[in-house]
């Protein structure tokens, strides 16, 4: 990366972890603190938990639209108001359906997208895969580190003091957002990185990325559901004070974390992701099962949660990095639109569906719902493809003459060795191209580039 590249990605990863920060906050005390508020009962909790994923849902698109036609930065600071509004008004909320509201409001702000594109101005084809990883790191760490916080700070200052600290860091986002993060000075309307209709139904029939879809629904369904019933069951079965809480989460974070480093590099260097992939949903049922019957002892429940986060952790990085090595050249935007939908939704089913059970069968039937998900998803996974080793790469072009020339051009990047797929929009003046770079003839490439590509 550039030394430019390298400050915009930080920015925005900083950013991006900030308003992640505030959202998972909420997760590991909603249960026991929201049991204080006026008319809560489980299933309405699921609810609130779940709430902000219905709106981020329905808004991601919109707000990536517009942020086409109106800026990056004008549709991200209008979504960090409307995150500080709703947490305002969560923060103030006596009653549970006042809260829900406020989560509700929360996901409208719905900017993961528009800050995805903004990375995409930001950055060359060449370095936004690493910018993107930036970005997923910058999520993990806020997620283990809101695990932490929330306990504490809710310890401290109650469930409306996290919904206050979520307004000051959406107020923090704001100023970080006008001082640190660069305006694009030109932006490429580039297929690869945003969202477009006429390619949504190539993308909804695409099945291996409806599998890597569904994969991501039900991981985040998993996940909802599953604090729903971890904190009771900390408090309830293994005696856990609440106000300890984070001294398990911490210490399951942390190590869970390193733990699925080896599993990673097995999966990218050895190509063996197939494999760990199921492997990792794998642990993810047994650990669930096993989270049934070792609430009473709390040192078999730690490791349950340490396998679940191990796998979450290691299906978390491995899904966006599935999704962009399959999606068509020049469609990886609208792949990943899809993508951040499913898996919104996701956390919504599992708020509602989760609160649902966990009133009717308690947390044990949580437990089991999660793991019934995770063999579901388990038996989808089995028939996927095997992902090849292929990357996106961009070829600006010339000025096209006309349909013939564009046939000429993609007829010549298709016979290069290691080109697996050409995509050609002549208003884009660009090629789109997934590549498998071990394999990939760069003479010929140049010569092509030569040949067709802008001076």
């Amino acid at each position: 990366m550039t030394p430019n590249e390298r400050r915009s990605v930080f920015s925005l990863a900083m950013l991006y972890a900030l308003r992640m920060l505030g959202l998972f906050m909420v997760l590991p005390v909603f249960m026991l603190f929201g049991q204080e508020l006026e008319g809560a009962n489980s299933i309405l909790l699921g609810l609130a938990l779940g709430a902000y994923g219905l709106s981020q849902a329905i808004f991601q698109i919109p707000f990536g639209a517009l942020s086409d036609r109106y800026g990056r930065k004008r549709l991200i600071f209008a979504g960090l108001i409307l995150f500080a509004l709703g947490s305002i008004l969560a923060a103030v909320s006596t009653h549970i359906w006042g809260v829900i509201l406020g989560r509700f409001l929360q996901g409208a702000g719905a900017i993961a997208s528009v800050l995805m594109a903004l990375l995409s101005d930001l950055t060359s084809e060449e370095s936004r895969t690493k910018a993107m990883a930036m970005v997923g790191m910058s999520i993990g760490v806020s997620f283990s580190l809101a695990l932490v916080v929330g306990p504490i700070v809710a310890g401290w200052a109650g469930l409306s003091g996290i919904f206050w600290l979520t307004a000051v860091l959406a107020g923090v986002g704001m100023l970080w957002l006008f001082w640190f993060v660069p305006s694009p000075v030109s932006k490429l309307k580039s297929r690869d990185t945003r969202l477009f209709r006429s390619q949504l139904g190539d993308v909804m029939r695409h099945r291996e990325l409806l599998r890597l879809d569904w994969g991501i629904f039900s991981l985040h369904l998993c996940l909802t559901a599953l604090f729903l019933a971890v904190p009771m069951a900390l408090v309830g079965h293994a005696g856990i004070d609440a106000n300890d809480h984070w001294l398990v989460y911490l210490s399951v974070m942390v190590l869970s974390f390193f733990a699925m480093v080896p599993f990673i590099i097995i999966g990218e260097k050895k190509q063996k992701m197939k494999p760990v992939f199921l492997f990792a949903i794998g642990i993810l049922i047994l650990s669930s099962i096993s989270s049934v019957w070792s609430q009473e002892a709390f040192a078999t429940f730690w490791f349950s949660l340490f396998f679940f986060f191990m796998a979450f952790n290691l299906l978390e990085a491995s899904l966006p990095s599935l999704v962009s090595k399959l999606a068509p050249a020049g469609s990886k935007g609208t792949a990943m639109g899809v993508y951040s939908t499913s898996q919104f939704l996701g956390a919504f089913l599992g708020g509602v569906l989760g609160g649902w059970i966990l009133g009717v069968f308690g947390e044990s039937g949580v437990f089991v719902f999660v793991s019934g998900v995770a063999v579901i998803w388990l038996f989808v996974a089995f028939f996927m493809a095997r992902p090849n080793a292929e990357t996106g790469m961009t070829l600006p072009l010339a000025s096209m003459a006309g349909d013939r020339e564009a046939e000429d051009i993609t007829a010549a990047l298709s016979q290069v060795a290691g080109v697996e797929e050409v995509t050609l929009v002549p208003g884009d003046q660009v090629a789109y191209l997934k590549v498998v770079k071990s394999e990939l003839d760069m003479s010929a490439l140049d010569v092509i580039r030569q040949r067709f590509g802008k001076a």
